[in-house]
């Protein structure tokens, strides 16, 4: 069993550990740290998991657990760590974005690895640290490295991309309150979101060389949870042989589906799954992935790198049924 702690107990990305874990066959949770929520029952604040366990959230840590899961706010992981220092052998997975550019990815002498398991899976087999990626650049990442493993990204990459107000987080804020959401649309950090770096570094690591221009919109979404994106840029390749690049890229990957039929959010919804679309018009490939934020996005990916660092197979505990209506 891999004795577990979980730090920032109370948020969306903790929530949703808590949900995979609880039933994961080879996982144990050790404690729950959250300071907020501290002695009292994780099912007061994750209301749907009442009868399923009986744990208590904690404002104190156990430094010799095997593995430590960080849902902490951007920039508050590395604070955390240094304040609060765990065994040499504890291994650690951090869902914020504090270690996940190369420039930054080193804590304690040690790298992070950038845990996108279809571009990395054999290093995060061995890794100590694990960054997990971003919901949108899980999203748009996938939907990109086999055309970057082809050398082929060579014009500038349009991206439109929503997701669901989950991806905002659990604390209530003006783009996020129901009411304001309900029945509208908006976009937030155009051509500048902070994923854009993390997406770029990791085509490079497949092109060989600076990443084409992205330019990416993000929207807010008049629903809770998902991300839609789509994506075009120009290539000579047929359909056919983008097709067959992409299920080859993909073959051996358990939770990417490369499809030409259309595609919607209700199919990965609940689930670690992505499918990729795609679809060719005269020069442009237009490719649309779905994944659902706070799975494939963040909890069920970090559950995915947990599962290859302790040598178990990839798909351990994340076999989900998708929210079909």
């Amino acid at each position: 069993m891999i004795n577990i702690g979980i730090i920032g107990g109370s948020g969306y990305t903790a929530g949703e550990l808590l949900r995979l874990l609880v039933h994961h066959p080879n996982a144990a949770i050790d404690f729950v740290f959250s300071t907020t929520n501290a002695g009292k029952p994780i099912a007061s604040v994750h209301q749907d998991l009442l009868g399923d366990t009986a744990l208590i959230f904690t404002d104190t840590i156990n430094p010799e657990v095997n593995l430590v899961f960080l849902c902490l706010g951007h920039g508050k992981s590395k604070a955390f760590l240094a304040q609060h220092p765990f065994a040499y052998h504890t291994r650690i997975i951090d869902l914020s974005n504090d270690f996940r550019l190369i420039n930054e990815a080193v804590f304690q002498d040690t790298p992070f690895v950038y845990g996108l398991p279809e571009l990395n899976k054999n290093n995060i087999a061995t890794a100590k640290y694990i960054a997990n990626p971003g919901c949108f650049a899980t999203a748009i990442q996938l939907a990109l490295l086999p055309l970057a493993a082809q050398k082929e990204l060579q014009h500038p990459i349009h991206i439109n991309a929503t997701t669901g107000s989950t991806g905002a987080g659990v604390q209530p804020s003006a783009s996020s309150h129901h009411p304001w959401r309900t029945g509208n649309m908006s976009h937030y950090k155009a051509f500048e979101h902070q994923h854009l770096d993390e997406i770029g570094q990791s085509l490079e690591q497949l092109q060989g060389n600076p990443a084409t221009e992205l330019i990416f919109i993000p929207n807010r979404g008049d629903f809770t949870r998902g991300i839609f994106a789509t994506l075009y840029t120009k290539t000579d390749q047929s359909l056919e042989a983008i097709t067959e690049a992409y299920q080859e890229f993909y073959s051996t990957q358990p939770f990417v589906t490369v499809t030409n039929a259309a595609i919607n959010l209700k199919q990965v919804v609940q689930t670690n799954k992505c499918i990729i679309s795609i679809e060719k018009k005269g020069a442009y490939v237009l490719l649309t992935s779905v994944i659902d934020n706070l799975l494939k996005g963040a909890s069920g990916q970090a559950v995915q790198n947990m599962n290859l660092m302790f040598g178990l197979e990839e798909t351990t505990g994340l076999r989900l049924k998708p929210a079909g209506f």
